[in-house]
């Protein structure tokens, strides 16, 4: 927690820059940091008005060096939970959540801002697939193994299936957290098949529709709050090469390149690459034929480009980590491979947390 006048340097400088993107007035820019410097000298902290925390959490997305879908930084919707007291009140504005960014599958970028007071969401996403150890194997996403431990000893318990969706555990005031189970209605899942490769279907893959992360905090003029979910849409990478690619996730390319009929004994085959390509083939078939939205790393980096030169028309540098803004599927193909960005952080933002357990 920031001293209250390396706060106020925070909430000034935050403050001047979203005014003026706000197109207020220079009176009431001074007015308003005066109101701020009296209630930091006599509280200690101080709160931000609706539309200070809608267009900080809009910049925080724009300035998140991780993430190549800013072009819609100005789209984020915000909800407003500050108000929640209780565990039961935060799982019921998360569900809401849920529902609303899902939006019947024509995903909405949400973000719900929760008090920043002593709040953590323990899950990395409000939605995510469990994990177990047994004695036949990691059964579900290993990634997932130390949370779903955490849930099982609070006394949840999963089905036992590959694809078990989490409960949301929240603690507040650090006091025991609770959990609490997601309706199977409030989730989308989408079934994985190929367009060409019919069998395809067989392997029994799929994965959920909307990507809400939920540990990282949120800080807009010098104000943290621990407790901020947020949502875009997925790139299609971030699941074909990623969640169900990884061999340290559900490694499934060995079994797709068996349907196949790829030679798995030499490297030299490509059977991996090409194994690797027809699952992003499906995923965004899949997605697409289920009304939910994704998008292509091809156009993903398209995207980012107009996101480029937009910032440039507005006399803003654009910053990034390059390591993550290249997709994992021929990242040359894109104009971001050839570039170089600063990884300057800049506020407001997303950091990472410490995890809760």
């Amino acid at each position: 927690m920031l001293g209250t006048t390396e706060l106020f340097k925070a909430a000034q400088s935050f403050i001047e820059q979203a005014f003026v993107e706000m197109n207020k007035s220079p009176e009431e820019t001074r007015d308003r940091i005066n109101e701020i410097s009296s209630e930091i000298q006599q509280t200690g902290t101080y709160v931000h008005t609706f539309e200070e925390l809608e267009h900080g959490a809009k910049m925080a997305w724009r300035n998140s060096n991780r993430c190549i879908g800013r072009l819609f930084w100005d789209k984020l919707r915000i909800m407003d939970a500050r108000a929640a007291e209780s565990p039961t009140e935060v799982a019921s504005f998360l569900l809401q959540h849920i529902e609303n960014a899902t939006n019947g599958g024509r995903i909405m970028p949400t973000i719900t801002v929760f008090s920043p007071d002593s709040l953590r969401i323990w899950n990395h996403q409000l939605i995510r697939y469990a994990g177990y150890e047994t004695t036949d194997g990691i059964i579900g996403d290993p990634a997932s193994i130390a949370f779903t431990q955490v849930c099982e000893k609070l006394g949840w318990i999963g089905k036992g299936t590959d694809y078990d969706v989490l409960p949301l555990v929240i603690q507040l005031n650090n006091q025991e957290p609770e959990w609490f189970n997601i309706p199977d209605h409030s989730v989308i899942e989408v079934n994985l098949e190929h367009p060409e490769i019919p069998s395809f279907s067989s392997l029994g893959l799929k994965w959920y529709a909307v990507p809400i992360i939920s540990d990282m905090s949120l800080e807009i003029g010098g104000i943290i709050y621990q407790a901020a979910p947020f949502n875009g849409w997925y790139m299609g990478t971030e699941i074909g090469a990623r969640n169900l690619a990884d061999t340290f996730r559900y490694n499934k390319l060995p079994q797709i390149a068996q349907l196949m009929g790829l030679d798995t004994h030499s490297e030299t085959t490509l059977w991996r690459d090409r194994a690797l390509v027809e699952l992003n083939v499906a995923v965004l078939h899949s997605y697409k034929k289920a009304g939910v939205s994704i998008v292509d790393h091809h156009t993903a980096a398209m995207q980012f480009r107009s996101f480029e030169e937009r910032e440039s028309k507005s006399g803003r540098e654009v910053t990034g980590d390059w390591t993550w803004l290249i997709p994992p599927v021929s990242p040359a193909t894109t104009h971001i491979f050839h570039k170089s960005y600063s990884d300057d952080l800049r506020s407001p933002s997303f950091q990472y947390m410490d995890k809760a357990y």
